[in-house]
């Protein structure tokens, strides 16, 4: 089973959030350290599409599951990362259910949404759809499809019942960074209406059967973990930063 199937059958996947990286290699990386899968930022980051596919392609043939957070609620963000063969989106600052309903629309093929068909692309492995019929392709790939809506927003927490309810969402993820600062608390992770509100989100994921995950630090995860019950969790780390900061320490240690 690919990564986002083994998340919705109930299994927990491992990985971290990319920004920099964008060769096609850091796939075989991920699948040789054991990770599920890599979140690359294009929201944030500088990665191009044309070295995304690369990655999606790769991350395909490997089994480590691709996803990326799309820069904006737009087509030709959802349709085009998609096409070319990412397995999951993440849309950032998911505050309405409209927003939820609209992603949704874009990202998911009929009954649930309304994506166009390209049907010989990175998302197909290019393999002329299998044999499958048109209306197979379409099932299958919505249930391989992972549709993550990122809550980082006050005004997402006071609509979390209502996104959490929008058929075709699979995941509901915080944002902590984003989420204190909209509460007037940056990084004030510690303050019982921050908790209160993580709390919030992991319930309404609970109620109705989404997976819940925070992108954070090894401290944040380890405090939500004992919390919440968390299916998906995406360590946030400087990977490159830290890996020198190990080759200096090393090195101090010979002089």
């Amino acid at each position: 089973m690919t990564a986002v199937e083994r998340l919705k059958s109930g299994e927990t996947i491992k990985g971290t959030l990319i920004r920099a990286v964008d060769t096609p290699a850091v796939a075989l990386m991920a699948k040789a350290a054991g990770l599920d899968f890599l979140l690359f930022d294009l929201e944030h980051g500088a990665i191009s599409l044309e070295a995304l596919h690369s990655i999606a392609l790769t991350g395909r043939a490997a089994g480590v599951g691709i996803f990326a957070r799309i820069p904006q609620l737009e087509k030709c963000f959802i349709s085009r990362f998609l096409d070319s063969g990412v397995e999951g989106l993440m849309l950032p600052m998911t505050s309405t259910k409209e927003m939820a309903k609209e992603f949704v629309r874009l990202a998911k093929f009929l009954p649930v949404g309304e994506r166009g068909l390209g049907s010989n692309g990175g998302f197909t492995d290019y393999t002329m759809m299998n044999g499958l019929t048109i209306k197979g392709l379409m099932e299958e790939q919505n249930r391989k499809t992972l549709v993550i809506c990122q809550i980082e927003t006050q005004e997402a927490i006071d609509n979390i019942e209502e996104i959490a309810a929008v058929e075709g969402v699979d995941v509901l993820l915080i944002g902590p960074n984003d989420l204190s600062i909209s509460m007037g608390m940056p990084g004030e992770y510690e303050n019982p209406r921050f908790i209160e509100a993580v709390d919030k989100v992991a319930a309404a994921a609970e109620k109705n059967n989404l997976a819940f995950s925070i992108h954070g630090p090894k401290e944040l995860l380890s405090k939500y973990k004992k919390r919440q019950k968390m299916e998906m969790f995406s360590y946030d780390l400087s990977l490159l930063t830290d890996a020198f900061k190990s080759v200096k320490e090393f090195c101090d240690t010979l002089d």
